[in-house]
């Protein structure tokens, strides 16, 4: 990923160093595992454990893979030049290069799941803050980009925030699922391996064994977490979107926070665009490239082929990085979100009265008017609001077919906002539990 959207911590999962070191502990635990096992020399368990402080050297590594077109032999050739050949033989005993590239990988998935789960923790957080907020601030609801009926500040970011609660129940679910690894040997038969060494290297990375491998990890695991991932990735369109839309000069409901010295054109002083949210959609919708190819990696040829790794050396770091990145910086905007309580009364208040027919619709029902005939009496008055800015209430009042079902005093019940809010309280509870 470029550095432009890349937080160091989750770089750092995905960097050379930590791969080879990831590499070098598989190695060296098996060594431990075989070497209990009596199948190797414990004094060569213990000689590659002399390479734990070893800082590889990414460079000569490549230099020996120009050779070998192996990377895993690379490696391994490396560690040698540290441990020393003759200490080094039994090295990767019964191994395949797949037991440490697919642990390996599946450890990185698991520790940029921990950074996720953290991010998400974090928006949550910053949700639940904003709407205890505005849990009692009036906005219009919008069906179709149409005025509806009245809603909260506060539900819009408590439906976001539960959204994103069932999104950290996805990236937990998916860590557990990720977090398997194989010391399987070649086609995944332990021919040449004890399963005991799969157990304790497994243990020892905080990983359970595979079930049952080929020679790889079966990637539906995988296909499973990258889905997690674009899911999240979707949330976090869905919440930019509607920030994007209550920025709009039209709406101007609610906005991203504008630093001192910010521009927001090059050519119009004037402008203060949603630039973070419009950053976050395109954000989101790389994520969620990263889902078909992930799934397209479950087919492999047999026991094994490599159709996969490129895939793979590609969207690991970039999906996990880009998503993390995302996730932080809608933590930032609804942090710093700017509301504006007035705007969105005066939105409401547009069409004077408007939204509030079908309260209405219904009185006239429960007066004994057909439900047809009601919604007619009803519209007719609403489209008289919609195409001349009168007020709903007054064309209401005027209308005898109306008024020949409901008096002025229940006419003017109907316009009552608390009425849209009475149960706020009651989806809070459900939302936060608390």
């Amino acid at each position: 990923m470029i550095p432009r959207y890349s937080r160091p911590d989750m770089v750092a999962i995905w960097s050379p160093e930590t791969k080879f070191r990831i590499w070098y502990e598989i190695e060296a635990h098996a060594c431990d595992a075989m070497a209990d096992l009596g199948v190797i020399p414990r004094e060569n368990a213990e000689a590659v454990w002399k390479a734990k402080d070893v800082e590889f050297d990414v460079a000569r590594i490549d230099e020996i893979e120009a050779v070998t077109k192996h990377d895993v032999i690379a490696f391994l050739t490396h560690l040698a030049e540290h441990v020393g050949s003759d200490e080094a033989r039994f090295v990767h005993q019964g191994m395949t290069s797949s037991d440490v590239l697919d642990t390996c990988f599946n450890v990185q998935l698991t520790r940029a799941a921990d950074l996720l789960i953290g991010d998400v923790k974090a928006l949550l957080a910053a949700l639940k803050r904003r709407a205890l907020e505005h849990k009692d601030t009036v906005r219009i609801g919008r069906s179709h980009g149409i005025h509806a009926e009245p809603t909260t500040m506060g539900l819009t970011f408590a439906r976001f925030y539960a959204e994103m609660d069932r999104n950290l129940d996805r990236l937990e679910r998916a860590r557990d699922e990720i977090a398997t690894g194989a010391i399987s040997g070649a086609v995944g038969t332990f021919a040449n391996i004890d399963p005991a060494v799969e157990e304790h290297v497994c243990k020892q990375l905080g990983l359970e064994p595979e079930p049952i491998s080929t020679q790889v990890i079966p990637r539906d695991r995988h296909a499973a977490f990258f889905a997690a991932l674009g899911v999240v990735a979707s949330s976090i369109e869905n919440i930019a979107t509607e920030i994007r839309h209550m920025q709009r000069t039209e709406v101007l409901e609610g906005a991203e926070f504008f630093s001192m010295g910010q521009k927001g054109s090059s050519a119009m002083p004037h402008k203060k665009n949603p630039v973070l949210t419009e950053n976050l959609t395109g954000l989101a919708r790389m994520v969620r490239s990263a889902v078909i190819p992930a799934m397209e990696n479950v087919a492999l040829w047999h026991e094994r082929d490599i159709s996969h790794s490129s895939v793979e050396r590609m969207i690991g770091p970039d999906a996990t990085i880009t998503l993390d990145f995302a996730l932080a910086r809608l933590t930032g905007v609804i942090d710093k979100m700017l509301i504006f309580p007035d705007n969105m009364l005066d939105n409401m208040n547009k069409f004077p009265g408007l939204v509030m027919s079908q309260r209405v619709l219904l009185a006239l029902t429960q007066a004994g008017v057909s439900r047809e005939d009601a919604y007619t009496f009803v519209q007719r008055n609403a489209l008289k609001v919609w195409e001349h800015r009168t007020d709903f209430k007054e064309e209401l009042l005027a209308d005898p077919d109306v008024t020949a079902a409901l008096g002025p005093a229940e006419i003017e019940e109907k316009f009552d906002l608390g009425y849209h809010t009475k149960h706020v309280d009651t989806i809070f509870a459900r939302v936060f539990k608390d």
